[in-house]
């Protein structure tokens, strides 16, 4: 655990956020060693802070113990580095569960996925974080998504309750997430973050950069850090060219091929870090890995990604 408050390192956007993938060995269990070099590897590289075991790293895939184990090896790797970001999420009562199991392992804070199956509305949404910030001292970024859609007067609420630091917007509605900004900024004096959450979150964060959204979330990171990394900073110094070269010349490539199989936005970042030279596995059912024409067609595009970095300057 850092000593720093979490909303605080987060603030600064000093280079992406990375999503590690959690890795298997050949029967299929966990493999602690080869994740703690995985995280290791991108803490070394520049990563601003680690997710550990949300999306990306298949949270859903997970025993509660391995999730603990897992966050610990995450932290243990970051050691106190940059700061450790756990997910959570299901019902009430298993949210509560792996909050406390996060925080035993050192985890700095929460990512609150959404509620597992029911379409609730905004009360119940608004009840089931508050019930998991009350539950916990750890710091919660809720993540906005499929069946956790908020309005802005919702956002408000959340951003007015202890232990809420931020809001991660996977939906992609623009016009939504600037009356939240709008809202938030409007009715509550203290900072509130919002992160881009969007899968391949570069190819759309020049769109959420213009209503002041400078965090996102970077697959990408976890299998091409040098490409993740200037992108970022040619981001976050306005240096507009080489975006769009790396935009049109890397992501938009990247973009379509991940479109071209459901999960792939796990799978596919997944074969992504085996071609780089560190075997973490496949992934686990209901997932399903891609066909080599696809990792194949993944390498070259990591290729060409690193060749623009060069020819770039």
């Amino acid at each position: 655990m850092t000593s720093a408050p979490l909303a605080a390192r987060l603030g600064v956007p000093s280079g992406p956020l990375f999503f590690p993938v959690t890795a298997y060995g050949p029967d299929g269990a966990l493999a602690p060693d080869v994740f703690r070099a995985h995280v290791r590897q991108g803490v070394e590289a520049g990563a601003a802070a680690v997710f550990a075991c949300c999306g990306t790293g298949e949270f859903h895939a997970l025993t509660p113990e391995e999730f603990q184990d897992c966050v610990r090896t995450a932290v243990e790797a970051a050691g106190g580095r940059v700061p450790v970001v756990a997910a959570t999420g299901y019902g009430p009562a298993l949210a509560v569960r792996y909050a406390r199991l996060a925080e035993e392992a050192g985890a700095d804070g929460l990512l609150a996925l959404p509620p597992y199956l029911v379409a609730a509305g905004q009360e119940g949404l608004l009840r089931h974080y508050q019930e998991l910030a009350a539950s916990t001292s750890l710091p919660i970024i809720v993540y906005q998504r499929d069946n956790a859609l908020f309005t802005p007067g919702t956002v408000v609420r959340l951003a007015r309750t202890d232990g809420v630091i931020g809001l991660k917007d996977g939906l992609g509605d623009l016009d939504l997430m600037q009356r939240i900004v709008s809202a938030v900024r409007t009715e509550v004096p203290e900072d509130f973050l919002y992160f881009n959450g969007l899968p391949t979150a570069e190819q759309t964060q020049l769109a959420y950069r213009g209503i002041g959204i400078t965090l996102y979330s970077s697959a990408v990171f976890c299998f091409a850090p040098e490409i993740a990394l200037a992108f970022h900073k040619a981001l976050t110094a306005g240096d507009d060219p080489a975006v769009h070269r790396l935009l049109d010349g890397f992501y938009r490539p990247l973009v379509e091929l991940r479109a071209e199989g459901r999960g792939y936005a796990v799978s596919l970042v997944k074969a992504g870090v085996r071609l780089r030279g560190l075997d973490v596995g496949g992934v686990r059912p209901p997932l399903h890995d891609p066909p080599a024409e696809h990792i194949e067609r993944l390498g070259r595009l990591i290729d060409r990604g690193r060749a623009l970095l060069r020819d770039g300057g």
